[in-house]
């Protein structure tokens, strides 16, 4: 039991998931337009959420939401379900490839046998394709693995049904209709309008805010928490950042990638200049992951480092809030 789908490799597995989906309906949407629509680019720091006994901080909005907010502008359905039976949830999976529907799920990374044992670790907002089943198991696209791969029916179940925080409760998801025309113009500006939005939001804990407030707190973790919890919270944001935040510097990069092609579709140089722009900040965000890691792993000699890396981010919180005025204008 197979289905025609084709695996293709993605920096994200939201996105690469929802673009892969798409493509088997014969919708040819790259991974950084959906994340462009899908207003993918964000920040948002949650003290009072742990994952791995650190605060969130996460780049990107909540699980789902990005492709839910690509179906929706674009005018595609979309059936998402999740069971309290992991007997349901698979028989609803298997009536899906019966009828060759590669179906999306979103699942826990820790038990994903085919990630390596350091990509393991308790984050339940990874997303795949189940595209297929044999007498050995799921036949699995995931779109950050170089080529399809398997998981047996009780893997799968582990995962689905992983426990803590965002738990998928063996979540599916699935387009049921495309149309045939696209309104591919008016969803990019509407998703750099929303994107623009929620990184200029006034409140503390959320985009531009959200960051400058994370670089006061970095100045005073020392004191309150001491260096070894200072240090592991350090790694949670370079985690989120560089590896939940696949692609490289939060998204950063994905989002100039999604201006740089809606340059063209809306034939506005100025989002090419910007995308650019947005480049650089990447840039800026990968220096602080590279330096927050000295740090962590006790490679750094600079003196200060605490409130050094609280400037870096202070630095970026300033350089995103002028992109997304310009941002905002330019369209």
């Amino acid at each position: 039991m197979k289905t025609d789908f084709t695996h293709y490799q993605s920096a994200h597995c939201e996105n690469g998931v929802a673009s892969n989906l798409l493509k088997h309906q014969g919708v040819s949407i790259s991974e950084p337009m959906i994340f462009g629509i899908g207003a993918g680019v964000f920040f948002v720091y949650l003290p009072f959420l742990k994952v791995n006994h650190a605060p969130v901080v996460s780049f990107r909005p909540l699980p789902g939401l990005i492709f839910k907010r690509v179906v929706k502008k674009l005018g595609i359905s979309l059936k998402r379900k999740k069971f309290r039976s992991k007997q349901k949830a698979e028989q609803a999976l298997i009536e899906n490839l019966e009828n060759n529907i590669p179906t999306g799920l979103q699942v826990g990374v820790y038990h994903l046998s085919y990630f390596p044992d350091e990509y393991r670790f308790h984050f339940n907002a990874h997303n795949l394709v189940v595209f297929g089943k044999t007498d050995k198991g799921y036949l699995i696209s995931d779109p950050v693995m170089p080529e399809p791969t398997m998981l047996t029916p009780e893997e799968l179940n582990k995962v689905r049904f992983a426990k803590g925080a965002l738990a998928p409760r063996g979540q599916m998801y699935f387009p049921t209709n495309v149309p045939h025309e696209l309104k591919l113009e008016k969803a990019i500006v509407d998703g750099i309008k929303r994107a623009c939005s929620q990184m200029l939001v006034p409140a503390p804990l959320i985009g531009v805010s959200g960051i400058r407030h994370v670089s006061k707190q970095i100045r005073k973790w020392p004191k309150k928490h001491g260096i070894k919890k200072t240090n592991h919270y350090l790694g949670q944001i370079v985690r989120m950042q560089e590896e939940i935040g696949t692609g490289g510097g939060g998204f950063r990069y994905i989002y100039a990638a999604f201006l740089q092609e809606a340059a063209g579709v809306l034939k506005n140089e100025k989002l090419k200049a910007l995308s650019l722009e947005m480049t650089d900040i990447g840039d800026k965000w990968r220096d602080f992951a590279l330096n927050a890691s000295r740090v962590y792993k006790n490679r750094s000699n600079q003196e200060d480092v605490y409130n050094s890396l609280a400037d870096e981010l202070l630095e970026i919180a300033e350089l995103e809030k002028v992109f997304f005025k310009k941002l905002k204008k330019a369209v």
